[in-house]
């Protein structure tokens, strides 16, 4: 795909086909994702209405992507997490902790790159090793306490069955200590 200037605006039609205006040829959802890991910035549009729709396809694509290799990213047992957020009090807090564990994650990764070819070279052996499982194992670890305490610190009711969100009423001084907490959590983040 070729790459313009400014933003690239894809459009979705009624009939499902996406068009590329940067390059004014039709695409799939498969030329998306490869756009994405080129790390090619694109908005995807509703054709008739212009409603940005990026969000829905890029799940769409993740979807697409789960279901035909076999070789999932998303264990069950974070869907189901995920899932059990929506409509809960941690829905907004989610997205930007999920936002800054993939970004650790990539930096982690880059400078794992760094330390193999510093160790081995610009050889075929260094582009080929993988991160050992353990490494990987304990990131996972980290991200894993790192979001079990962000949920601890956002969740005043921990311990506590669930109420009926009725009956859950937050007044503004909950609300600034969720916000000093979520500041805290950020920063520390930050840090990582």
């Amino acid at each position: 795909m070729a790459k313009t200037e400014g933003e690239i605006i894809i459009k979705k039609y009624a009939n499902r086909r996406l068009y590329n205006t940067g390059t004014s040829t039709y695409v799939t959802l498969e030329d998306l994702a490869k756009m994405v890991k080129k790390g090619e910035e694109f908005i995807v549009q509703d054709a008739k209405s212009g409603e940005d729709i990026t969000h829905s396809v890029l799940t769409q694509i993740i979807f697409e992507q789960e279901s035909k290799t076999g070789n999932t990213l998303l264990p069950i047992s974070f869907l189901r997490q995920l899932i059990s957020y929506y409509g809960d009090q941690m829905q907004m807090v989610v997205p930007t902790f999920l936002e800054h564990s993939m970004k650790a994650f990539t930096d982690q990764q880059s400078q794992m790159r760094e330390q193999m070819t510093r160790a081995f070279g610009d050889t075929p052996i260094a582009k080929n090793l993988q991160m050992p499982m353990q490494m990987m194992e304990e990131q996972v670890r980290r991200n894993t306490e790192m979001f079990r305490q962000a949920v601890q610190m956002f969740s005043p009711f921990t311990g506590q069955p669930s109420q009926p969100s009725a009956a859950k009423k937050t007044d503004s001084k909950d609300i600034d200590e969720l916000k000093e907490q979520l500041r805290n959590l950020q920063s520390r983040l930050d840090n990582l």
